[in-house]
């Protein structure tokens, strides 16, 4: 009988501990929109952003990452048919995201590395969906990821958050994980698990429509010409229908 109710109290020990797991597993933590601006002007009634985690962990030995992105429609009508696209640069690679397709090499955005565009539907008043993004980080570069959430024929960008960094002025090589958090330019390691040596002020690489005329370490940058009135990317090439 001893044994017994010792089984029991193991089996139920072990239970605990596989829904703890579970638990913390799908607890993204707390989410925000830093970085992100609206665009074009969306319909009367109709509010759209988006958020981000505010802190994820790069696995040391596989550079593997999860992020969850969300868009959320915080207006009191419907927004229509819309899109989310997913956008990776520099160390950043987007792998995958749960339901959405991969954007073509040659119709990347510039200066990105890798994309996603997620058919979000029409998305009613106070409502949000949220994407499960599969993501490998490179620590030896700076990373950054993109938001925009566009009309379904990407005539229009109503919101943009991003390219807006992850990072860490901390790294921890030698740790199972290293955390980032968002808005934070990254202090990349170098090659034998040391800090880079400081070569003066530190800044993200210029990319897209700002390339060469200001910095992207700032949270919020986007990828706008200077006055420019709209579209980041779809105004590049024609719609495809």
């Amino acid at each position: 009988m001893t044994a017994t109710t010792g089984s029991l109290v193991t089996a139920a020990f072990s239970m605990v501990m596989i829904l703890s797991v579970t638990a913390s597993a799908d607890d993204t933590g707390p989410a925000s929109s830093k970085g992100g601006k609206a665009v074009d002007e969306a319909p009367a009634g109709v509010e759209l952003t988006t958020t981000l985690p505010e802190e994820i962990s790069v696995d040391n030995s596989s550079k593997k990452t999860e992020i969850t992105a969300t868009v959320k429609n915080e207006g009191d009508q419907e927004s229509g048919e819309i899109r989310l696209l997913v956008v990776g640069f520099d160390g950043l690679v987007v792998k995958a995201v749960q339901g959405c397709s991969a954007i073509a090499e040659k119709d990347l955005p510039e200066g990105s590395n890798s994309g996603f565009s997620c058919g979000v539907g029409n998305l009613a008043a106070g409502a949000s969906t949220s994407y499960a993004v599969d993501a490998t980080y490179d620590l030896g570069k700076a990373g950054k990821i993109c938001l925009p959430v566009q009309s379904a024929d990407g005539s229009k960008t109503f919101w943009q958050q991003g390219p807006v960094p992850f990072g860490t002025t901390n790294p921890s090589p030698n740790a199972p994980a290293t955390p980032l958090l968002l808005g934070t330019d990254n202090q990349p390691v170098a090659p034998g698990g040391d800090k880079k040596a400081p070569d003066g002020p530190r800044e993200l690489p210029k990319t897209g429509f700002e390339r060469g005329t200001a910095p992207l370490g700032a949270a919020g940058a986007a990828l706008l010409a200077a006055g420019a009135a709209g579209l980041w990317w779809s105004r590049r090439r024609p719609v495809k229908r």
